[in-house]
């Protein structure tokens, strides 16, 4: 017997195949409490974990993994981490070099996705993971080196993930932003949308993780992200976000959970969400919005990470000498700075020689830093690695 429902025998969907009736039924779920054992709390359905239990109970980081994949998979699709810095003092060092970038760039940078421009638009710093290197390499160390991030990324996105980064400040009385899903389908107009088939929509999913560090505190007046537990399993949501009628669904629904500084939150790139409007008047909300990227997808922004890995090799190179790192640290801060994957490459000039991949940046920075080379000796087995990558 042929089956009527179109959804069956076909790939591809444009805006006249929405149903606001379907996504309702994909939002309206509760989060249970009993399915996230290791969870701190549940908050208008936001799965809240502690940062201390991760760190206390390093022998079940698997079992937090499991969890936040599922959370961001199967479950409302967006988990907080309160403390996931175990010390606020690197918070305020970052948050003066983000300082000192926005004087050098004349003001709050200009653009946003899914907000206003102009002179009361929110502020931007773009690629903000690049200029903290080159402003203040320490700093970027000591930042990037939280193993919490690690744990986070690699439960949805598995090794060698690669960071961005941007820095969000919304002034008192800005405006929020209109909801919407994220980049890499996030990023397009419907009728570009609708020429990728179902599968990759629901795909391209998987090749994102979005995050925000809280750099100040965020009362619920700040605006902190408005979000919309489970609407990332509506399939067609890339298409349909577009609409008024669902637009106007978020806001009726939308939820939002107050952080503090150095907590962070985390969410499938599909959630429908938008920064919130900050209804202060003298209060500055600001954000380190993390975008991270399988090592298997194209990230959002164009970051030079043999430039940073030059860059930040001297403080590398001491905190290795002095054992100032712990393993998990090494490993944040290598998988955060460097190119962990091996390809693409030229397999003439650089074969997989005793293995089945070619040497990556990221081993070669450990390899460099385990036998103390000097940054000279580091530059030059960088740029020969470089050189045989070409074709």
């Amino acid at each position: 017997m042929q089956s009527n429902d179109r959804s069956l025998t076909t790939s591809f969907f444009g805006t006249s195949d929405v149903s606001l009736n379907a996504f309702k039924t994909s939002c309206e779920q509760t989060t249970q409490a009993d399915r996230y054992p290791l969870a701190a709390g549940i908050q208008s359905n936001v799965v809240i974990y502690n940062g201390d239990d991760i760190r206390r109970d390093h022998a079940d980081v698997r079992a937090f993994q499991s969890e936040m994949a599922d959370v961001l998979l199967n479950g409302p699709g967006v988990f907080a981490v309160k403390k996931f810095f175990a010390d606020n003092t690197i918070i305020d060092e970052m948050s003066r070099v983000f300082e000192s970038i926005l004087a050098a760039e004349h003001g709050f940078g200009a653009g946003d996705h899914f907000g206003k421009t102009g002179p009361q638009a929110n502020g931007r710093i773009w690629n903000v993971f690049q200029k903290s290197a080159e402003a203040a390499p320490p700093t970027f160390v000591h930042y990037y080196k939280n193993p919490l991030l690690s744990i986070v990324s690699e439960a949805w996105l598995g090794p060698h993930y690669q960071v961005t980064a941007q820095v969000n400040i919304v002034r008192p009385g800005g405006d929020a932003q209109v909801s919407h899903r994220d980049y890499h389908l996030g990023f397009q107009q419907p009728k570009e949308t609708a020429r990728y088939p179902l599968h990759i929509q629901k795909m391209s999913a998987m090749l994102t993780l979005q995050g925000a560090v809280a750099h100040t505190d965020m009362p619920l007046e700040s605006g902190p992200t408005k979000l919309l537990p489970f609407s990332q399993h509506y399939p067609l949501g890339y298409i349909a976000y577009h609409d008024k009628t669902f637009q106007e669904y978020f806001e009726a629904h939308y939820v939002q959970v107050a952080l503090e500084k150095g907590d962070a939150v985390f969410f499938n790139p599909a959630l429908f969400h938008a920064a919130g409007a900050n209804r202060t008047q003298d209060f500055h909300r600001s954000a380190n919005l993390l975008q991270v990227s399988s090592t298997f997808a194209k990230p959002m922004e164009t970051v030079h990470l043999a430039h940073i890995s030059q860059i930040i090799y001297p403080s590398l190179s001491e905190g290795w000498k002095q054992n100032a790192f712990s393993h998990d640290e090494k490993n944040a801060i290598i998988t955060a700075a460097t190119d962990g994957y091996s390809f693409p490459t030229n397999l003439d000039t650089d074969p997989p020689i005793g293995g089945l991949a070619p040497e990556s940046m990221a081993s070669l920075l450990t390899r460099a830093l385990d036998n103390e080379w000097t940054l000279d000796q580091y530059q030059e087995a960088l740029t020969q690695l470089q050189s045989k990558q070409q074709a």
